[in-house]
């Protein structure tokens, strides 16, 4: 494997863009002159692009290595024939709508960022106008680069062209559409937490247009150190932040994204965090409220009673794949056969609405919700009243065992394979048919009421086992019981199950 090609990270690409104690970077401005000829074979071998000139637009989030990846890229393109469009601060899906919107027409729209990750990492998401590269396309471009050759003369030419403007007119539009009124958040307090990433754009240009007092917002100046928060909604303290503000402020309602502005959550007046399970709850209340008997595709970590709550209200979940990528290609499936399938998302906050060409858009998820506001106002509701059905378990805890050498992956789905064996053996234990992937299990009996799940990471060398229970305490009998099973396995790393069972 070259070093380009172990820059893959699904359908992203995804490396060290700063030097960072033990990490030494790969993904500079080097390794981007690089890239950018495979993203142009790409776009001419397998997207069939036939017309001249290319047309490319690239947008980066707040991170700090974003200016040196971009010039690489703009560098190598320029010696082709291709019209870079420099879109500056953007987001992930803003930069898909460049593949879209009339006024750009771009061919492929390229964003330089690595989501919530640590400062010193970076990378790059590609996008066609038929949607988000996929893992081969990836592999394709990496497999597919040249060294850059500087002496060759540039063909190419360089533009300005904004594009969050144009991409929040476009959202604005749609939400005034879906409520029939030009101010429809009159009224409302609404704090948004961008966590200094690319997303502090909303308050002005979405949520003040609309009519919202957007006073108290925080985070919104981009920084790519990140000096108040990683910019997660799936990270408790970031979660806890907006929380604080929403109270502090006596809002109606909290908003946060992600660096690139691909995933989100909220918070209601309650101060009632909605993300992970609760965000699809509410989601899943949205589009089924008129449409029984669709699907909602999910990643497999989801609670058994989220499960309950999506078929009260009159559909279906389907737990699929961990990867964003993964529950959006299982919908386009469902769809594709006749099983309608209006939202794909994962717990992580990755959400994509068929009606918004299944692209994982934070701000979409936002808007969604803002067009459900007034309603829920007349009838004096929040959010929270959504799902108040919805059961939440007593105790819920995570554990990673880190594997390690060149074939940890088949180690980990070997002890995936050996667990369905213990758990057959086990009185209380009753492996769950509906899933796909890693082991499920319902537990009864002496460990409670609940579940656990042992699946591999997508991306990271290590076995994740999540354990959830509807009684408190009874969480440990089952890290008891599973603890006989992983000591038997000399390869894996336990010392964090035995510091859950120490406690």
């Amino acid at each position: 494997m070259s070093s380009l090609q172990a820059l893959q990270n699904g359908s992203d690409i995804r490396g060290i863009a700063i030097s960072h104690e033990e990490f030494t970077a790969n993904l500079t401005r080097k390794e981007a002159q690089e890239i950018a000829s495979g993203i142009v074979k790409w776009l001419k071998e397998e997207k069939r692009v036939t017309h001249t000139p290319l047309r490319i637009a690239i947008g980066h989030d707040s991170r700090l290595s974003a200016n040196d990846i971009k010039k690489g890229l703009i560098e190598a393109f320029l010696k082709e024939d291709v019209v870079v469009l420099d879109s500056e601060l953007a987001t992930t899906p803003a930069m898909f709508m460049a593949t879209q919107f009339d006024s750009f027409k771009a061919d492929c729209g390229i964003m330089i960022t690595a989501s919530h990750l640590p400062y010193y990492y970076n990378g790059i998401k590609i996008f066609s106008e038929l949607g988000g590269a996929e893992h081969e396309d990836i592999e394709f471009i990496l497999e597919n680069t040249h060294v850059f050759n500087e002496s060759k003369p540039n063909q190419g030419k360089l533009e300005k062209k904004e594009i969050i403007s144009l991409y929040s007119e476009d959202m604005v539009k749609k939400i005034q559409k879906a409520t029939g009124e030009s101010k429809p958040l009159t009224g409302f307090h609404i704090v948004l937490d961008a966590g200094n990433g690319a997303g502090g754009f909303f308050a002005d240009k979405v949520l003040q247009q609309l009519g919202a007092n957007t006073s108290g917002s925080q985070f919104l100046d981009p920084n790519g150190n990140f000096p108040n928060h990683m910019p997660n909604p799936d990270n408790k303290e970031a979660m806890a932040s907006i929380k604080e503000a929403v109270l502090r402020n006596n809002a109606d309602l909290g908003v946060i994204f992600d660096t690139d502005v691909d995933r989100a959550a909220v918070v209601d007046k309650s101060g009632q965090v909605i993300n992970r399970n609760n965000l699809i709850a509410v989601l899943a209340h949205i589009v089924l409220e008129d449409s029984k008997g669709q699907t909602i595709v999910t990643n497999s970590p989801t609670s058994s009673h989220l499960k309950d709550f999506i078929e009260a209200l009159g559909g279906k979940q389907v737990r699929y794949l961990c990867g964003y990528r993964n529950v959006i290609n299982k919908a386009i499936e469902l769809n594709v056969k006749g099983i309608e399938t209006p939202l794909a998302i994962e717990t992580s906050g990755h959400a994509a609405f068929k009606e918004n060409y299944f692209l994982d858009d934070g701000a979409y998820v936002i808007a969604k919700i803002l067009m459900l506001l007034p309603k829920l106002k007349k009838e004096n509701k929040s959010l929270g009243d959504l799902i108040e059905e919805l059961k939440q378990p007593a105790e819920a805890q995570e554990v990673r065992f880190k594997l390690s050498g060149p074939g940890y992956r088949n180690y980990g789905n070997s002890v995936i394979t050996d667990l369905a064996e213990f758990v057959n053996e086990v009185d209380g234990f009753t492996v769950d048919p509906e899933n796909e992937e890693g082991i499920r299990v319902n537990v009864r009996e002496t460990y409670g009421s609940g579940w656990f799940l042992l699946r591999m990471s997508l991306h990271e060398p290590l076995l994740v086992l999540q354990v959830e229970n509807d009684i408190a305490g009874k969480n440990r009998l089952v890290f008891e019981k599973l603890n006989e099973f992983f000591q038997t396995k000399e390869r894996l790393n336990t010392e964090k199950l035995i510091e859950v069972l120490k406690k």
